[in-house]
């Protein structure tokens, strides 16, 4: 359901580009409402709800909501630049769907460069306004609860959804997985060999995570950074196998926890559902409740050296008692 949302949305840039039927705004903007709605308008200091699908008029979809399966909350912030994304978004109303182009280099602050590989000469927003709450003369107490209380609507949706999602994954992708006691689902694809990884063990591992909708996030394999058209990364510009000591704080816990199931050569996909990776808060373009899945490969597994020396102990300083004045 959530890819026909998709074709449907991007079919809509194409249909109003071929019918020319953008109207012109300020700062370049350009914008068309594909479906108009009756109901309350946008404005500065309201909260909306929105679902997205970015991308330029040169490139292919650079991120979209849908993936995640619920709209993105925020407050309706004043324009930044003339013809920026939140002077698109106050010409719209709730239940209002848009296709809005913005232009790129217009809508930088002054002195920003243009990202590297960003082609184009607009960012393409396909929108749909899911709600309004019009701040209007409420309290700030008032307009809060009513904010938090319609977020608390979405995150409860996305908790109750995310193990339908993760079946539904496991049965369309045909998977034979098996379940640890924590709820991470794996499957070896490719049989390794020796022992497995253990605490104090550091793990060298290839990996790429994506969504259950099948967006890559990261990776330190080359050919599919290129292939899910990623931007560099100057953390993994050699695109090197990573490494990570098992069990440290730090690690996603179910990327430690699954790499402890494999032998060194072992592939295997790992299906972390979000109490084992980002959790209720996110991270980034991770949203709330997101299960993730990793493809991994262990690559090696270094020892710790017994006969490395031992750190000394540190003695804390004995500190005098100056006697008590009387």
């Amino acid at each position: 359901m959530k890819r026909k949302l998709m074709f449907l949305a991007l079919a809509a840039i194409g249909l109003a580009g071929c019918n020319g039927g953008f109207k012109k705004g300020a700062g370049g903007l350009l914008y068309e409402i594909i479906k108009s709605n009756s109901g309350q308008a946008i404005k500065e200091g309201d909260f909306i709800a929105i679902n997205l699908i970015q991308k330029t008029d040169a490139d292919s979809v650079l991120g979209s909501t849908y993936e995640n399966g619920h709209a993105v909350p925020l407050i309706m912030l004043k324009p930044r630049n003339k013809g920026d994304i939140y002077a698109g978004l106050l010409l719209l109303r709730e239940g209002d769907s848009a296709v809005i182009k913005t232009n790129i280099d217009s809508t930088m602050t002054k002195g920003q460069a243009r990202p590297p590989g960003m082609k184009g000469k607009y960012m393409v927003f396909v929108i749909k306004v899911e709600k309004v709450i019009p701040k209007g003369n409420l309290s700030q107490e008032v307009f809060q609860g009513r904010c938090n209380a319609y977020v608390q609507s979405l995150t409860d949706a996305a908790k109750k959804q995310e193990p339908v999602k993760i079946q539904k994954y496991i049965t369309d992708n045909k998977l034979k997985v098996m379940q640890t006691p924590s709820g991470l689902y794996y499957t070896i694809t490719t049989q390794g060999s020796g022992a497995k990884p253990v605490p104090g063990d550091t793990a060298v591992v290839n990996y790429a995570v994506k969504s259950l909708a099948g967006k890559v996030f990261d990776t330190n394999i080359k050919a599919e950074a290129v292939k899910a058209k990623l931007p560099a990364n100057p953390m993994n510009n050699a695109y090197k196998p990573i490494r990570f000591p098992i069990g440290a704080q730090g690690m996603i816990k179910g990327m430690d926890e699954g790499v402890q199931l494999l032998n060194k050569g072992a592939k295997a996909t790992l299906i972390l559902p979000s109490s084992l990776a980002y959790g209720e808060q996110g991270n980034g373009q991770v949203q709330p409740f997101t299960s993730l899945v990793f493809d991994v490969e262990l690559v090696d597994i270094v020892h710790p050296d017994p006969n490395a020396p031992k750190p000394k102990p540190v003695i804390p300083p004995v500190q005098q008692q100056r006697p008590v004045k009387r």
